[in-house]
Parts: C-alpha cells; structure tokens; sequence
C-alpha cells in the first residue's frame, strides 16, 4: 500500500511548513480548509500518488505542525499565494496543479489569478471563484447576515480562539459534523453571549465518513498551534478586499475545474449563482462536478468521486 511521508520543507518565502506527501511524478499541491490540516486530503493523496502523481498537502500557514505568526496581519492572501509559490519552488519544481478546499479554494483561485505562469490546472473545492466585490467583504457580511454570522464574528479579538481551543475533540465533532451532508450543511448563526462551537450540533453518532480516529487526529495534529493562526485568516477578509484592488475582475486563465456537493451550505440558495457564472470569469474551466447528497466536506464525505475527478481532470491538462 502506498505510504504518506512527512517532512519539513523551507519554502522560498521564508515559511517552514510540514507536508505529507506521497509518489513521484508531477507535482499536485493540496491545500486544506477550515478547520483542517492536511489529514483532510488523506484519501487523495494515495489515489493521485498511485495514479503517477506527487501529492503534497501542507499544512497551510498558522495551522497544525506548520503554525506561523500571531499576527494577523502576516496571513494576507499575498502571504498566503507566497506560500504556496515558496513551496513549489522549494520542491524543486516549475509549476504545479494546484487544489484547494475550503478556504485552501480561494487560495488556490488567487494563485492561478496572481501567477498563472505556476500554475498548470487549478481545482476549487466547495467554495468557487468569486470576483472581487465592489466593496469591503465584512461590513457587507455584518448587514446582510447579522453579527452573529461566523465570520463576521470571527473578527473579535481572542473570544473565537478561545471558543475552539476549549475543547478540541468537541469542536472538531461538532464543526464537521454541522456542515456535512450528515448534519444538515448548517453554517450557525451565534447568538450574542454564545460561542460558535456550541451552535453546531452535538451529533447523536458519527457519519460513517468520519471516525472517532479521524476526530483524533485532527485535535493531535493542532498540537501547539492552536487556532489564532487559523482564525486570523478570517481577519484579512477586509485587507485582502484592499489588496487586490488590481485583480478586480481579472480573469483567472489556466485550465480549472469545480467540484462541489449539492448539500454544502456554502453554495447553497443565492450563493449558488458563482458557481452558475464561474466561467465568466475562469475562462478555461474544464468542467464542473456536483456530488449529490455530499456537504461541505467534500473530500471527506466522497472521496472516490473526488479522486476520479480530480485525476481525470489533471490527466487532460
């Protein structure tokens, strides 16, 4: 059976990030969500290694054995594109497929928008392509969902952190649990006074996609880094608007592909228009791929149809 490697790699722009990895062959790089770390890519990278890929998933800045800065303003999405530029380099390669998931989605967007020369093919799981608004993401967040939308409340000093820290077996239950197929895809609204885990459900049992196993791993892997690394993504939302002022609409141009599960709360109802319109602005999209009756955790909860697409879809580039 092929065997996932672990190890440290200095990437170029100055981050030590651990990765799994596995296989030779051309480099495929996978980029974990929230609240993750590269074991939610587990089940691809055995299939891409078998079918003559290198799969490397890293753990993304300021989460799991990678960690990072406190600081929140080191985890824009130039830092996070630098990264993912750092450790093609470091890996001794040209250019690379990138796939992300969740918010490893908008980075792996931004990177194929930001330097298409790097990239040849690009995969977004869940969370499409979404062009830059016409105005900052927050406020805009704050009027349309409430305060207590997750990322809006994400934007508190501290009081988020300390929410997921506080248990970490039951916020990784109860967070894959809520936005799975198996859970309804709730994104929670949390009422003032309350924390985000606790607006999750406790599931009554698991869903046979994730173990007592699984769950473990995720609160080992967290070892030291905690979660402040991981929110302060969340903190950039308004920075990254700021940015990337010279990206408004540009097109992202190598070849893509969308995957998502039609029970995921983030293209659910009005959302799903950016999936509908994502070639007008991801010109050479390949093809878009809907799980039925998958959530949010797309990789997870379907992994043989994920890994089908995913190869096919790099095997055609």
């Amino acid at each position: 059976m092929t065997e996932i490697a672990h190890r440290f790699v200095e990437s170029t722009g100055g981050l030590r990030m651990h990765v799994a990895e596995a296989g030779s062959g051309p480099l495929v790089l996978l980029l974990h969500g929230f609240p993750e770390c590269w074991y939610s890519w587990r089940h691809q990278l055995v299939a891409l290694a078998e079918a003559g890929y290198h799969a490397v998933a890293p753990d993304q800045r300021g989460y799991a054995r990678t960690g990072g800065p406190r600081e929140a303003d080191q985890y824009t999405i130039h830092h996070l594109v630098g990264d993912v530029a750092g450790l093609i380099d470091a890996l001794g390669e040209e250019r690379a497929v990138v796939v992300g998931h969740d918010w490893g989605a908008p980075v792996a967007w931004a990177t194929a928008q930001f330097l298409p020369e790097r990239v040849r093919g690009v995969a977004g799981l869940s969370v499409p392509h979404r062009p830059r608004s016409s105005r900052a993401p927050v406020q805009a967040m704050r009027e349309m969902f409430g305060e207590g939308f997750y990322m809006v409340h994400f934007q508190r000093p501290g009081e988020p952190e300390a929410d997921l820290g506080r248990d970490r077996t039951a916020t990784f239950r109860r967070i894959l649990y809520a936005a799975s197929a198996d859970g309804g895809g709730l994104l929670p609204a949390i009422p003032e006074g309350g924390g985000f885990v606790e607006s999750c459900p406790e599931p009554a049992r698991l869903p046979g996609w994730l173990t007592e196993d699984d769950i473990a791993t995720y609160v080992r892997e967290y070892g030291d880094a905690g979660f402040t690394g991981p929110v302060n993504w969340y903190r950039n939302l308004d920075r990254n608007w700021e940015l990337t002022t010279a990206w408004h609409r540009a097109p992202i141009t190598p070849p893509a592909l969308y995957i998502g599960g039609d029970r995921d709360p983030v293209v659910a109802g009005p959302a799903r228009r950016a999936v509908d319109r994502l070639a007008d602005f991801v010109p050479n999209l390949r093809g878009t791929v809907w799980l039925s009756g998958c959530g949010h955790w797309t990789q997870q909860e379907r992994p043989a149809e994920v890994n089908e697409a995913l190869i096919g879809f790099i095997r055609g580039l």
